[in-house]
């Protein structure tokens, strides 16, 4: 495989420097193996014929031999095409051509047989098939085309004739290149013959020219299986490596600090969840390894408090802890949480953001070096060259998918031994996902609301009934309380026919006039946001119109409305987060999911998903279903490359938990990479590693 990857991709039959250029560009296509890796997205079955009498314009894929009776040009300008009227006899359709019009008369004849293949519609009253594939009748035998492949193509690349059809042409010719024997086997033949796994020669062919279902399935089944298992066996080997390399801190007891809090300041018991997640913590920490523990708990679950008691226990131990937010608003409401918490403890916790500046910053930077700041609360600016400590040794990382692996890292320098880290997250991941995703971090779930939190009703209501929807505001107000309105933009846009914040904040200033309405959005300075936030916050204002900026972390116990513009805009998960901002006191609390009536099925699904469930797990699989793992948010700041050829989390879950299996059963029994059985598996480890595949590290 390694003479495919350095055999440029023009030299092939049928590419040349113009095609190169765009298979480069359009599909980061360079070489002869990365072609032989761009997989079909479906097939088609082109071993039967249809009769023109049989068809109608709903079929999906029709093929037909018959013959061409005339052509005639239709249309001016842009508007001009190609008709030519083919027959089997049984009937007559439209073959239609909207470009190459010169190139198609004088390459297919009147009255000469072709098969022609393609997609029926119905137009004017009549079948057509746009841009059809043809070929001469006595060039093909049917039984033998089996299943086509189609590849996905861009909008460029079928303005230069590289549509599907010409991607299988040159598939071929690769074919004709590259014999089986020639293309290296990439897993040991104990696998192969353990696992039932097609060889790899013949699984490439099959994956790209199939004869039949079942060889395409075993085909898909061994190029998946073959992709998740180095994703698995990378994020073990990688694991365990760093594991037997750094050694962690180790904190021995839970001291005074600890004891105090809990006995004095615990502001409501702890759930069972709490308490378990805060042993598994206390376990690691206590072990002589790095603790690399992810925290999992939907929103309201008290993932800060165990987070601060954590803390507690590095400081009882003579350490410093910090807690790194990503938004200046979150670290300063963490900052408030954490000293409403310590209240009467003699421990001194500082606030570091962009904001601080001058002698504050001097201040806080030297209590810092002197061991007298115990506690840094902060953002980015905590990760600065500037920002050194006396011993650090504990990371606690908030909303960890919104900082890159390199923005993490710096973290671990600020102390010789590395220090504990703890990443918190209140999007629940599917299983699956945070096997790829977080496949070295030890996994702690919080599955338990704390007790008194009633669950959050959900509502769907259509925009045109809009008065009702301000007169349960109105009473809600009433009696007290406060609601959020979101909107998915901040100004109008012209592309997109949805309501944008502007016009919202001044449709509900006119709708509300007996009330005070605050206004943020991510565009405001920071300083802006957060008046705007304390103001609502102490109930200056009783309505909060904002774009998604307050998804995460604003507490405000006495909302309890969440109104949701263009519902339908919105992911599953980023719905379920906004729905977090409300139900954080004892009232009963409502999110109104507000849409137009016209909702495609993906977009109903999700719907009636959040009106069914508020469990954040079940939403994060159906998320992950529905939208698949390239879109859920934070995977481009993970240190993940979703570049999956072939293999899907979402719809291939239960084969990745399988193949991890098959990974720490192959690192158990070979963990130092010397058994020649292996060779094969360690040195394609390695040719990935070497492209930088670049695959779920978290430090």
């Amino acid at each position: 495989m390694l003479e495919l990857s350095s055999r440029d991709i023009k030299y092939l039959r049928g590419v040349g420097p113009q095609r190169a250029s765009i298979l480069n560009k359009e599909l980061q296509v360079y070489s002869l193996h990365d072609l032989l890796y761009y997989f079909p997205y479906k097939y088609v079955d082109r071993s039967r014929l249809y009769r023109i009498s049989e068809i109608d314009g709903n079929m999906p894929y029709i093929q037909l031999r018959g013959k061409i009776l005339s052509f005639e040009t239709l249309g001016e300008g842009r508007q001009r095409r190609l008709i030519g009227h083919f027959s089997d006899g049984t009937g007559i359709i439209d073959l239609v051509w909207f470009q190459g019009l010169k190139y198609i008369t004088g390459k297919y004849k009147v009255n000469e047989e072709y098969i022609i293949f393609g997609k029926p519609t119905l137009f004017n009253g009549r079948i057509n098939v746009a841009h059809p594939d043809i070929d001469l009748s006595g060039e093909i035998v049917l039984s033998s085309l089996g299943l086509r492949p189609y590849y996905n193509t861009t909008e460029k690349m079928k303005r230069s004739n590289l549509n599907s059809h010409a991607i299988e042409k040159l598939m071929k010719n690769l074919f004709e290149v590259v014999e089986h024997e020639t293309i290296p086997e990439t897993l040991s033949g104990k696998m192969l013959e353990t696992y039932h796994l097609m060889p790899l020669p013949e699984a490439l062919y099959n994956i790209h020219f199939p004869q039949n279902p079942d060889l395409l399935r075993r085909a898909q089944y061994r190029l998946k299986f073959e992709e998740l298992f180095y994703v698995q066996l990378n994020i073990l080997r990688y694991t365990r490596e760093r594991r037997q390399k750094f050694h962690g801190l180790l904190f021995k007891h839970v001291g005074e600090i600890f004891n105090t809090f809990y006995q004095k300041n615990l502001p409501f018991p702890l759930t069972s969840a709490q308490m378990r997640v805060i042993k598994e913590m206390r376990r690691d920490m206590g072990s002589g390894r790095q603790m690399n523990r992810l925290l999992q708990g939907d929103v309201g679950s008290g993932k800060t408090l165990v987070a601060l008691m954590i803390m507690l226990i590095a400081l009882d131990n003579g350490f410093q802890a910090c807690l790194m937010a990503p938004t200046e608003i979150l670290a300063a409401q963490h900052y408030e949480t954490v000293t409403r918490f310590l209240n009467g403890l003699n421990v001194r916790v500082e606030l570091l953001t962009g904001t601080v500046k001058g002698k504050r910053r001097e201040i806080i930077l030297q209590g810092l070096l002197t061991g007298d700041v115990q506690i840094l609360i902060g953002t980015h600016a905590v990760i600065e060259d500037t920002v050194n400590f006396s011993s650090l040794g504990l990371v606690v990382i908030d909303e960890q998918h919104r900082f890159g692996v390199a923005q993490r890292a710096k973290l671990w320098s600020k102390n010789t031994l590395p220090p504990h880290v703890l990443v918190m997250t209140a999007t629940p991941i599917p299983r699956t996902l945070a096997m790829t995703l977080y496949g070295d971090l030890d996994v702690s779930v919080i599955d338990e609301l704390p007790p008194g939190r009633k669950p959050v009703r959900t509502i769907h209501q259509f925009d045109n009934r809009r008065a009702s929807l301000y007169s349960f505001i109105r009473a809600q107000i009433k009696e007290g309380r406060q609601a959020y309105i979101v909107y998915p933009l901040i100004q109008e846009s012209e592309k997109i026919d949805i309501k944008n914040l502007e016009d919202g904040y001044r449709h509900v200033c006119e709708a509300f006039p007996e009330y005070k309405v605050s206004k943020v959005h991510g565009k405001m300075k920071p300083a802006e946001k957060d008046a705007e936030m304390q103001r609502f916050l102490s109930n200056e204002t009783q309505i909060m119109v904002a774009t998604t900026v307050i998804e995460v972390g604003v507490n405000v116990p006495n909302a309890s409305i969440m109104v949701i513009e263009n519902a339908e805009r919105f992911g599953l998960s980023q719905l379920h987060q906004l729905r977090g901002r409300v139900g954080r006191g004892a009232e009963q609390s409502y999110c109104i999911l507000v849409t137009g009536y016209k909702l495609s099925e993906e977009t109903r699904k999700r719907i009636e998903i959040m009106v069914q469930t508020t469990d954040g797990f079940e939403i994060a699989e159906a998320d992950l279903k529905l939208r698949g793992p390239g879109d859920l948010e934070g995977t481009q700041q993970s240190g993940v490359a979703f570049d999956l050829k072939i293999a899907n989390i979402a719809r291939d879950g239960q084969l990745l938990q399988y193949v991890r299996g098959v990974a720490e059963r192959l690192l158990e029994s070979d963990p130092d990479g010397t058994n020649p059985e292996n060779a094969v598996v360690w040195r394609q480890l390695k040719e990935l590693q070497k492209k930088n595949v670049n695959w779920a590290v978290i430090s």
